[in-house]
């Protein structure tokens, strides 16, 4: 079914006290020059038990939203020449919209559609606006609400978003004081660079095709069993969710793409793994620590059909990559030289130069963060959901609401998920599938 939504009125909420003068020069990172510009989405679900005034949510919704502002006040500034925000105090977007009766709250948390949750959010994913920030609340008709939230990826990383809202509903409940506040040091560790010799934005693709897949409690642990039936007595700590379903789906991937790499070309695939920095860096920095703190480990690997595909070595090779992103590395990155990126670019170029090819897959992960706690005040949501990815060979973890299942949103080009939908050890893992 398609979403139709219309608009009903839009305003910009600003801080609810000014920006301190010491404060209004915030400046970019390294690490956020090397973020490409599109807005991170989530989008939280709301079932209204008994009677609910739509206008007195909004008005806690604006409030609690200006309250906080003055806690994140780079996100109420505006960007400039992409190497600092004038935190001006200018807001961000607030936007009202109605979904038309046809259409339930049940049937988006059913039946959800990448491209179509979108209309959920205040703005296209890509690309940026002059706000930094963007909140929808969208009203259905026969009951229930979903606030649509994007935080643009120039300024934070996965957990900087969760984060910002787990502030913002604490907000909303009056509970603020219990929460710390954010900290802000990202340019003071990794300073701007001048030629960071990268463009972010050079990947992105309008040619994705985004779906949703739900891989269920007891399919994980079969997935998980079948990557550790070769893990000797030496190697204690179990196979996590994150690598055996990271493992799988690129074994699953490659298969997806073998038909269009003969045997003797070659081929090599490469797992692209975000890695949160902030319990690495020495000392360690605070959850709350707001910014874009993540980097990717990386590791190739080789699949061949078969059995093997679900070798323990697999998730080695993964647990690996993630495990480079370690003292050393971080030292470099913050000399300004990102070493796994620019290896893999190398490695591409050299593969290329001898006739092969180096396909890449990123897995991101917002498993285990606390996005089901967001209460506003009016119960927790009953689903929380991500949108379309704007990069090819891109896949995005999300817990279900019981938190023992994954839901893995997937970004391919056409073809390569149509043959992913028709493999069978694929098929047999993950529900049926929905999406765009």
């Amino acid at each position: 079914m398609n979403i139709e939504v219309e608009l009903i009125s839009n305003e910009t909420i600003k801080p609810s006290s000014p920006t301190p003068d010491h404060l209004r020069h915030y400046p970019l990172s390294f690490l956020d020059q090397l973020c490409t510009k599109h807005y991170n989405p989530l989008i939280f679900f709301y079932e209204l038990n008994g009677d609910h005034n739509i206008a007195e949510i909004s008005n806690k919704i604006k409030k609690s939203l200006s309250e906080v502002l003055t806690l994140y006040y780079p996100l109420a500034g505006r960007v400039k020449n992409d190497r600092f925000v004038d935190c001006n105090d200018e807001g961000v977007y607030y936007s009202v919209a109605r979904v038309i009766s046809t259409y339930h709250l049940s049937d988006a948390i059913k039946n959800p559609l990448p491209s179509e949750l979108c209309k959920f959010l205040p703005f296209e994913l890509h690309p940026l606006t002059e706000f930094a920030l963007g909140v929808q609340l969208n009203v259905f008709e026969h009951g229930g609400i979903a606030v649509g939230l994007c935080i643009s990826h120039q300024l934070a990383d996965a957990l900087s978003c969760v984060i910002f809202a787990r502030t913002w509903v604490a907000v909303a409940r009056g509970e603020v004081d219990s929460l710390p506040r954010p900290e802000f040091v990202s340019a003071r560790l990794f300073p701007f660079m001048d030629d960071p010799g990268f463009k972010p934005s050079a990947n992105m693709s309008k040619t994705t095709l985004t779906k949703r897949f739900v891989f269920k409690a007891s399919a994980l642990e079969t997935i998980r069993q079948k990557y550790d039936k070769e893990r000797t007595e030496c190697q204690k700590r179990r196979t996590s969710r994150y690598e055996a379903l990271s493992a799988f789906l690129s074994s699953r991937f490659a298969a997806a793409m073998r038909d269009e790499h003969s045997a003797e070309s070659k081929t090599l695939y490469a797992a692209i793994l975000p890695v949160n920095l902030r319990p690495r860096l020495d000392p360690p920095l605070p959850e709350y620590s707001f910014g874009n703190l993540s980097r990717c480990g990386l590791t190739t690997l080789r699949f061949t059909p078969g059995p093997e595909e679900y070798s323990y070595e697999t998730v080695r090779q993964i647990r690996e990559g993630i495990r480079q992103v370690d003292k050393g590395y971080l030292e470099k990155v913050q000399q300004g030289e990102d070493s796994h990126m620019k290896f893999l670019r190398e490695y591409a170029r050299k593969l290329t130069s001898e006739g092969g090819q180096l396909i890449s897959f990123c897995f991101s992960s917002l498993c285990r963060f606390p996005l089901y706690e967001a209460d506003f005040g009016w119960g927790e949501p009953v689903w929380v959901s991500s949108a379309t990815l704007c990069f090819n060979n891109l896949v995005a973890f999300m817990d279900t609401k019981t938190g023992n299942g994954i839901e893995a949103y997937i970004a391919l080009k056409d073809e390569h998920m149509a043959k992913l939908e028709a493999d069978q050890d694929f098929l047999k893992a993950v529900n049926s599938p929905v999406g765009c």
